[in-house]
């Protein structure tokens, strides 16, 4: 299997037909997976949910173009895991800093819901995306379905790592996993998570 999906992948039925639907109303946009960003050989890895519609749908690059990579890579930024300027385009130049982002479905969901089926058949991606990772230490996982996903790719079970923001977890894989709510518009709007908490998170797992 390749380390990303195949622009025309069609592993999950509801995913391939909404990326049809984007690509006839939005001919311009990327509407296809969205590979992962950052060097291979970094030692930190972010995994958030999935592709914004507006955002890493229609650009290509994850968390680039919506509100949730617009904390992310002040973020990251502000921590020098990052160097250059963030503009909300895949062209504006910013590079990684010995960290690398991806999701845990790769291809956008109606409404932003992926379906359990649909985490498990991405699944395999995530999977080989960590064992290709040769000097990985620590996982950043935004929110409790990527938890899961992270954890199920490493081989190990869920249920046995509670999810909670800011919990860090030293895997018997020798990977740390770090737990953060994601950076989602309606998380910081509704106060569940603060910038100030989202940074204490990365830089947890930045120092891991």
């Amino acid at each position: 299997m390749p380390l990303d999906p195949s622009r025309d992948c069609s592993l999950c039925p509801r995913l391939s037909a909404f990326h049809a639907a984007n690509r006839a109303a939005h001919p311009d946009w990327h509407n296809a997976p969205v590979p992962a960003f950052g060097p291979l050989d970094a030692r930190l890895l972010i995994v958030g949910l999935a592709p914004g519609l507006k955002g890493a749908n229609r650009t290509g690059r994850p968390f680039t173009g919506d509100y949730a990579g617009d904390l992310l890579y002040a973020t990251l930024l502000k921590l020098g895991l990052a160097d250059g300027v963030y503009d909300r385009r895949p062209d504006d130049g910013l590079k990684l800093q010995d960290c690398r982002i991806t999701n845990a479905v790769r291809c956008v969901p109606p409404e932003n819901k992926p379906t359990p089926a649909e985490a498990k058949s991405c699944g395999d991606f995530l999977r080989k995306e960590i064992n290709a990772m040769k000097r990985l230490k620590t996982l950043l996982v935004l929110g409790r379905i990527s938890h899961e996903a992270s954890l199920r790719a490493l081989g190990l079970k869920p249920g046995l790592y509670t999810f909670g923001h800011g919990k860090i977890h030293d895997l018997p894989t020798g990977i740390h996993l770090v737990d953060s709510y994601h950076c989602s518009r309606y998380n910081t709007q509704t106060n569940r998570l603060t910038a100030a908490m989202f940074e204490q998170a990365v830089r947890a797992a930045a120092n891991k």
